[in-house]
């Protein structure tokens, strides 16, 4: 089976963390974020993962030219005009048209079991099976209305009047009959190819339940590198194992003065903290420079700025 990874987006709601870098390439605890999903990919087994890209898509080839994924094929899918999650996955419909395949974001963060979605998949015959996640803020994110196992509305659009405390993760495995309902055109996947399912083949979920984290705002991303990064770093060793690169709080090529102090903060490549400063429950970017003396508190930083989220 092979795998469709969303990439494109312009990421701005994580601006100015994606005025120079794409939004999959933009670390999470000093690992791009897309790696997470390649990870999941790589220890489900999958063969292909393609890779749509838009925004700063030089960054993106340049990063896929220097590190190889072993068994795992990247292939890019470029997109000088944006398309949006339906269009983009309509674009690579000759690529993806001869059985079930994979959809997933790249700005997620999870450990979702993707062996035993395809299974659940398989098993229920339906056009698509969506992974849905239960949150007391799926009212503000988006709530998926479900019955009998079956997805049947997303924020009440189609008017059923099904209420949840689920939302949408970014993942699922469709059967190829969605594309009858995808437009070449920028398009939504939710309007089109869900809505298509919905209506015809059918649309199942699969609920996860253990980690999972958007990072598409800045206050997100700030939680997810801070204050919920446990299990993340639990996964040190797995994606070490797998890509040779995993999560941790203090990037080995940073170079931290013997006076400085430095606490509860993810430092990341090529950093530099000068002596004296204090740097504290923060994120530093690769490349930042904290000079003598500097004080961060509470703080999202890269080369030449400091924003708190």
């Amino acid at each position: 089976m092979n795998a469709f990874v969303l990439a494109a987006g312009f990421g701005t709601r994580l601006q100015p963390l994606t005025d120079t870098t794409p939004k999959p390439l933009v670390p999470v605890l000093n690992v791009p974020s897309i790696c997470y999903t390649l990870f999941l990919l790589k220890e489900a087994g999958f063969r292909k993962a393609i890779v749509n890209i838009h925004h700063h898509p030089e960054s993106l080839r340049r990063f896929f030219d220097r590190h190889d994924f072993g068994s795992l094929e990247v292939m890019l899918s470029e997109e000088p005009t944006i398309l949006g999650t339906g269009g983009g996955l309509k674009k690579c419909e000759h690529l993806l048209d001869e059985g079930d395949f994979l959809l997933i974001n790249s700005d997620i963060i999870s450990d979702i079991d993707l062996k035993a979605l395809v299974s659940h998949h398989r098993q229920s015959g339906l056009g698509g099976t969506l992974v849905l996640h239960e949150t007391p803020l799926a009212r503000e994110i988006g709530q998926v209305g479900v019955r009998d196992g079956r997805v049947l509305d997303f924020r009440n659009m189609r008017g059923t009047g099904l209420l949840s405390q689920l939302i949408y993760t970014g993942t699922a495995v469709l059967g190829p009959a969605v594309f009858r309902y995808l437009r070449e055109k920028f398009s939504s996947i939710v309007d089109t190819g869900f809505t298509g399912l919905i209506d015809h083949e059918g649309l199942g979920c699969f609920e996860h339940r253990g980690l999972w984290q958007d990072i598409g705002t800045l206050q997100n991303y700030y939680r997810t590198n801070l204050d919920d990064n446990l299990r993340i770093l639990q996964l040190e060793p797995r994606m070490k194992h797998l890509l040779g690169m995993g999560p941790c709080m203090v990037s080995g090529s940073a170079s931290i003065h013997d006076d400085a102090c430095v606490r509860q903060t993810v430092v990341g490549e090529r950093c530099v903290i000068g002596a004296g400063a204090e740097v504290e429950h923060s994120v530093l970017l690769p490349d930042t420079m904290v000079g003598e003396g500097a004080h961060i508190r509470n703080s999202i930083a890269g080369p030449g700025w400091i924003i708190s989220p």
